[in-house]
């Protein structure tokens, strides 16, 4: 297939290689792995006013400050850490969203412990699997749902901060809960690919 003939989502069309990647390869792609689900759902809370791209175009930064996400090790960030991170120029230096990804951490051991894992939590709230939509252009794509309301409210009554139903919506879309290519995008065709499974 020539690369012309490739007919994305509108938000990816004659975006950069990173976005096109990123809508090629994981955006709706079903994820089970606590770790990844954790860094995206923190990337989302970061997110909060400002553009996909930006907190994409830091991942990398992202991923060296929070230890690659590894929520054990994110969760025991301390006060000096807090402020590390409010100077370090490769993340978004929000300081209440850093201190939130922190304590969102400790509430995602908890649940964890709870539940068996964070994919255990997360996927009850699409009864285990994919929601899949195939909108017929953006305009038909919500910015939230029954099920991020439902996600959000419970996050919130367990601690997390910046759980907002939005982003939580985007979040799902993120991490394959919801599938939402458009229906002439050829993600749509594939089924967003094979699922994305635990890797420890």
């Amino acid at each position: 297939m020539k690369e012309r003939s490739i007919v994305r989502c509108p938000w990816a069309e004659g975006s950069s290689p990173r976005m096109v990647a990123y809508h090629d390869d994981e955006w709706g792609v079903p994820l089970h792995d606590d770790r990844a689900l954790f860094e995206l759902l923190s990337l989302e809370a970061f997110q909060a006013g400002l553009s996909w791209a930006i907190v994409l175009a830091k991942r990398d930064g992202f991923r060296s400050a929070f230890k690659n996400f590894a929520i054990e090790r994110v969760a025991a960030f301390d006060d000096a850490r807090v402020e590390a991170l409010v100077a370090d120029a490769g993340i978004v230096r929000n300081r209440s969203k850093i201190r939130a990804t922190i304590g969102n951490a400790t509430s995602a051991l908890a649940l964890a412990t709870e539940f068996g894992s964070l994919d255990e939590y997360l996927w009850r709230f699409v009864g285990g699997t994919p929601i899949v939509r195939r909108p017929a252009t953006m305009a038909d794509v919500p910015a939230t749902s029954a099920e991020s309301d439902a996600l959000s409210k419970d996050l919130r009554a367990r601690g997390f901060r910046f759980v907002g139903s939005t982003i939580c919506y985007a979040f799902m879309q993120a991490a394959g809960l919801v599938d939402d290519h458009v229906a002439r995008c050829f993600r749509a065709a594939k089924r967003a690919g094979k699922p994305r499974h635990r890797t420890h």
